[in-house]
């Protein structure tokens, strides 16, 4: 079952929330061209170049870097104030960026503002990009992100049971390629998948991509373009921690929550997905937002409906955490019988 916020709009640019409708406004305006036209290292320095009011205050916030399959690989390291010392949840966060573009640092607000939604510590994955470096390299980075957190989560003040993976864009889609391969090889553990509009496969033929194809936030054939930098031009070697879509079983893998905006064109693969965890028996949450398109979870310093998803997920996230550490720290019997004398007398 899919939540879906709201009814469904009319085929022209109502289908935005007002505030949306003036920034593609603005794009147009603009006359912006697709980011092939735009070039590898335009796009990157558009992207580096916007500037974002900060993010929320973080009780800290550490850089440090872990030696990968191919090389040294930072990490940004977001700890909340709602958070403890010890045996704090985390999520190990894979940015966007269509596998070309995206930093640290231009995903820093929307790290922080997971970290302090979720009530977790986000552990920001710096890793490298296509197409300098080509599949599998970001991949096995993301994996061996999630091992180094588990590997060192006593030093970093984590809990090794609530450690999840989540993403945005591309991000989404290493999130789940992550978890995938988690299952396969039988670790590490990883307490849930936070998948927000990821991308999970090649451009395909639905109707969302028909429909939003064009669209100002992503366009059809900048997806072919960037996926085709990242998996190469043939999809005939396209494999399922590239392409996550291929996975032909998606039983035992961890909990999820799925996002997406109904003018993305990405739309209809991500919420196949979301059905197919569901019927996989995978406890997933499937939510569709009205009125945003692709990249609207960026933008909640200037869109309404972002600052609602950011809220939702967060609490979502935050609840699933909560249960698991429930279900490892229950009352001692003790305090069980404590409070069972206070009652009787």
């Amino acid at each position: 079952m899919i939540a879906a916020h709201g009814t469904e709009p009319a085929p022209d640019d109502d289908v935005y929330d007002p505030d949306v409708r003036k920034l593609v406004e603005a794009i147009r305006a603009r006359r912006v061209g697709s980011l092939q036209d735009t070039g590898i290292e335009a796009a990157r320095h558009s992207l580096e170049s916007i500037v974002r009011p900060p993010g929320p205050d973080m009780r800290s916030v550490q850089t440090r870097d872990f030696t990968g399959p191919h090389g040294t690989v930072p990490v940004r390291i977001y700890r909340p104030h709602s958070t403890p010392d010890r045996d704090a949840p985390a999520l190990v966060w894979f940015h966007g960026g269509g596998m070309i573009m995206g930093t640290l640092d231009s995903f820093d607000r929307l790290a922080r503002e997971v970290a302090e939604s979720a009530r977790a510590v986000v552990i920001n994955v710096g890793y490298r990009l296509a197409p300098e470096h080509r599949y599998p390299v970001a991949h096995d980075e993301a994996c061996a992100a999630l091992r180094w957190a588990h590997d060192n989560a006593h030093d970093l003040g984590l809990d090794p049971d609530r450690i999840g993976v989540g993403g945005d864009s591309a991000g989404g889609g290493l999130a789940a390629a992550t978890a995938l391969r988690a299952r396969n090889e039988g670790g590490p553990r990883i307490a849930q998948q936070v998948l927000v509009y990821p991308g999970l496969e090649r451009r395909c033929d639905r109707p969302s991509m028909r429909r939003f194809g064009d669209s100002p936030f992503l366009r059809a054939e900048d997806i072919d373009w960037m996926k085709s930098l990242y998996l190469g031009d043939d999809p005939e070697k396209d494999d399922e921690y590239g392409t996550p879509v291929l996975a032909t079983d998606l039983r035992g893998l961890p909990p999820a929550v799925v996002i997406c905006g109904y003018a993305d064109p990405l739309r209809d693969g991500v919420e196949d997905y979301g059905r197919r965890l569901q019927e996989a028996g995978v406890s997933t949450a499937v939510i569709r937002y009205p009125g945003v398109g692709h990249g609207f979870f960026m933008q909640t310093h200037a869109l309404a409906r972002a600052r609602e998803a950011m809220t939702e997920v967060g609490a979502l996230v935050s609840a699933r955490f909560a249960q698991l550490a429930r279900v490892r720290f229950p009352p001692s019997e003790q305090t069980m019988d404590v409070r069972e004398s206070r009652t009787a007398s």
